[in-house]
């Protein structure tokens, strides 16, 4: 909550007005006095004017932004600088208009007597559960330096997973709809002028250019109507896949695509390892870590069977056994590798090697997609292209034979 307040400073006797951001009135006027601030008045206030609200639609904070912030606060805990110092000084140095807001919004908070992981949760359009979770077990072991080492270091290690697997599908995307409209422009812009050449010697044309023609026809007369349709579905499509049971449905379909199947498998597999390895060496449960991973992992399928396998454990059932009832999606030897885990103690190192060894997989599986997509990328503009010239092409050859 916003407050804003009317106070003299006891030092010098000055009038100061102000806002100041706290949960209730009390907390507001318990961090005014410790400025050394006699109380005039204070009064609750909308949090920021329409202008300002309307300012920040659009804006975010991005998963880069958030590596590097944790990186630096990971830094200046170990430097011994005070927790309000250290939100203080990375609101002053943050570019990103959301982000040194939302900071500014922490070091209040902190100022106010909430605690760091509180106030991180207050915004979780930058600080997700996993973050406020890992906070949270940092204060409770009283070492947030480790902490923050542990999540600088996790942020690191997902940011370039997610990077490289990203940039990996750039490229056919790329091509594919490049490819698109080098086809789009061909029939509309290109076939009409040399398809009128033919269509005037009346000859008899072979069903390939019938159909490349034909397909030009209905690109000039409807191709309107055809973006028009194109865009609905683009929207109902959209609409679809915000829904519980659209989202289930393409992440099953993702898991099942030939070759990026794999890749997002492995992908997904690597962040639940690597998830629960963080928040278990930072001494959260083995619950509270599966819900939470459940929260981040980005699949709908993995988040649904760790939120029946946190349901499961914490029934007392272990966590090798819990994961072991989806053998479609939860490999045996990543149930196998943690019940060995279970057994010996060494859980969150098994987690960590099981990571590192997806991780791996991951990165072949990339440089695999890669190595077959760029020549499947050759072939079918070769063959989309080459196609279409030759079934225009071999007529108009035949029409100058003719004469």
């Amino acid at each position: 909550m916003l407050y804003r307040y009317k106070a003299i400073d006891q030092s010098d006797g000055e009038e100061q007005n102000g806002t100041i951001v706290a949960t209730t009135v009390d907390v507001a006027i318990a961090a005014l006095q410790r400025r050394k601030l006699m109380i005039v008045s204070i009064v609750a206030a909308e949090n920021g004017s329409f202008v300002k609200k309307l300012m920040m639609v659009g804006q975010k904070a991005t998963y880069r932004d958030v590596v590097i912030l944790s990186r630096q606060i990971s830094t200046l805990f170990r430097a011994s600088v005070p927790t309000l110092r250290i939100f203080q000084l990375l609101a002053t140095e943050t570019e990103n208009p959301l982000l040194r807001r939302r900071l500014e919004e922490v070091a209040e908070d902190i100022q106010g007597g909430v605690s760091l992981s509180g106030a991180l949760g207050k915004h979780s359009d930058v600080f997700s559960d996993f973050y406020v979770n890992m906070v949270r077990a940092g204060e409770e072991s009283g070492d947030l330096s480790k902490t923050f080492s542990y999540l600088a270091d996790y942020l690191d290690r997902s940011y370039e997973l997610i990077t490289k697997t990203r940039n990996a599908l750039i490229y056919p995307v790329f091509v594919i709809v490049a490819f698109i409209v080098v086809m789009v422009l061909m029939l509309v812009i290109v076939i009409p002028k040399l398809s009128a050449i033919i269509l005037e010697t009346g000859q008899d044309l072979p069903f390939y250019t019938k159909i490349v023609i034909g397909t030009s026809n209905l690109f000039i007369d409807y191709g309107l109507f055809m973006a028009i349709m194109l865009a609905l579905g683009g929207f109902f499509l959209w609409r679809y896949v915000s829904t519980d049971k659209g989202k289930r449905y393409f992440a099953g379909f993702a898991l099942t695509t030939p070759y990026a199947g794999r890749l997002f498998r492995k992908l997904y597999l690597t962040r639940i390892a690597d998830n629960l390895n963080t928040m278990l060496t930072a001494g959260i449960t083995v619950v509270r870590s599966v819900e939470v991973a459940a929260t981040v992992v980005g699949n709908e399928v993995y988040k649904n069977l760790l939120v029946q396998a946190s349901q499961d454990v914490r029934m007392g059932v272990p966590l090798s056994q819990a994961l072991a009832k989806y053998p479609d999606v939860m490999p045996s030897i990543m149930i196998q590798m943690i019940k060995i885990g279970e057994e010996t103690g060494e859980l969150p190192s098994i987690l960590d090697t099981l990571a590192k060894f997806y991780r791996r997989e991951v990165d072949n599986e990339i440089d695999t997609l890669i190595s077959l997509i760029e020549p499947a990328m050759i072939i079918l503009l070769g063959i989309g292209v080459g196609g279409l010239m030759v079934s225009i092409l071999l007529p108009m050859y035949d029409i100058a034979s003719s004469f």
